[in-house]
Formats: C-alpha cells, sequence, structure tokens
C-alpha cells in the first residue's frame, strides 16, 4: 500500500567501495557532478565530527514519527546509511541518543534525517556520523505511516535505494549506483590537481590567467 511499505532493496552499492570515498572531500565529489546535487546546506553534521559514507537504506516518514525508523535498524546491515525524509520538519525530533546508540551498536555507517534530532550533546560528544536539519527536545511519535526502501528526496536531491550517502562537515551528497566507481576516480584526479593548485600558489608558480580569460570571454576589456 502506498504511504506504508517495508520493501527490501534490490542493489546496494560495494561496501569496500564506499569506504574508500572516506578520504576523499565530498565538495571534491561535487565538484564532479558539476555542483548539481546537494542534500541543502540545512543538513549539517550533529556529531563531533568525522566523514561518513555508506549504502542507503531510505526512509520515508511523516513529520514526526519515527515508527519506520525504528523498523529500518531492524532491517539495516553494517555499513548502511539511514537516511530519512522527515519532510524537513523541525517540531519533534526523529531520532536522539538511544537510536543513535542502536545504530552504533550494529556498526553502521551514519544517519541522515531531514528533520530534527534530540539529545544534541550526547550526540556530539561522540563520532558515528549524524545528519540532520535542527534540534528539538520535542520527542516523536510512533503511529506511522511511513515507508522504507522507496526513492526519497531531500531539497532536491533524489536518493534511491542502495545509492552511496557520503558525508562530511561540508554537508551530505548522494552519488547514484551506477556512477559511484567513475565518480571516485574523478574525485581523486580532482584531489590530485588541488594539490598541485595550493603548491603552485606556495611557490609563487601558480597561473591565474583563467580568470581574466573568463572576463574577457562574457565581453571585458583589458583597461576598461
Amino acid at each position: 500500500m502506498i504511504g506504508l511499505q517495508v520493501l527490501e532493496r534490490e542493489r546496494a552499492v560495494d561496501l569496500a567501495l564506499a569506504e574508500r570515498f572516506l578520504a576523499v572531500p565530498v565538495a571534491n565529489v561535487s565538484d564532479c557532478m558539476a555542483r548539481m546535487s546537494a542534500g541543502g546546506a540545512r543538513l549539517r553534521p550533529m556529531h563531533a565530527g568525522g566523514s561518513m559514507a555508506g549504502p542507503a537504506l531510505t526512509v520515508k516518514v511523516r513529520p514526526g514519527d519515527n515508527l519506520l525508523v525504528h523498523k529500518a535498524l531492524q532491517m539495516a546491515m553494517p555499513g548502511d546509511v539511514i537516511i530519512v525524509d522527515a519532510g524537513g520538519d523541525l517540531t519533534n525530533a526523529i531520532i536522539g541518543e538511544i537510536m543513535v546508540g542502536e545504530a552504533v551498536r550494529l556498526k553502521l555507517g551514519g544517519m541522515v534525517v531531514d528533520g530534527a534530532v534530540r539529545d544534541a550533546r550526547a550526540i556530539r560528544a561522540g563520532t558515528f556520523p549524524v545528519f540532520a536539519a535542527g534540534v528539538t527536545h520535542r520527542g516523536p511519535y510512533k503511529d506511522g505511516p511511513g515507508e522504507i526502501n522507496v526513492p526519497i528526496a531531500i531539497d532536491g536531491m533524489v536518493v534511491n535505494p542502495g545509492d552511496l550517502v557520503i558525508g562530511d562537515d561540508d554537508g551530505i551528497l548522494c552519488i547514484p549506483f551506477v556512477q559511484a566507481e567513475a565518480l571516485l576516480a574523478a574525485a581523486i584526479r580532482k584531489g590530485v590537481a588541488e594539490a598541485k593548485m595550493i603548491s603552485d600558489m606556495a611557490s609563487g608558480k601558480y597561473d591565474a590567467g583563467w580568470i581574466d580569460a573568463n572576463l574577457k570571454r562574457i565581453g571585458w576589456v583589458d583597461g576598461q
């Protein structure tokens, strides 16, 4: 029934591949995706810091209700990232210290909530990756409905079950299942290029000719 579905994933990005993204800045991957996808600037790290990468276990819930998130915890595999479309509502927390503790015990890769969390101090004291849009002391209801392993969208970013979800201090990003390997290679190349740029700047060898070239492309005339 639409609105109340608990489905199994048909596929998921390989966990070993996902873990290789832990060493790659989210910003570099974003650049390699033409800067066209993002989970929204509101989704910030709530934990002490550190990167996240893992296959998406998607959850769609009614704002303020976390019944299906509890079910997702029962279904999750080690390394999974539970990513919850809670409508961006901040009235009631979707997860807190107890559920995060269970996710740690299960060795999950992280939790993302387009909504609020509570027990912020306890979450902030840990390194388990938790990303959310806000904090409130008001707890959730547990009445449903909701859906698990269906396509969701967070601030326009579509996440399908089994896609790769990555995150760091700059926010979160979903990488489509079929693009994960190619984007890893592209992001690594991007990192190498940026390291050379930083080195050239430090040594005074950086060529900034592209700035004037772009200005001329849009109509600027030198000296005017």
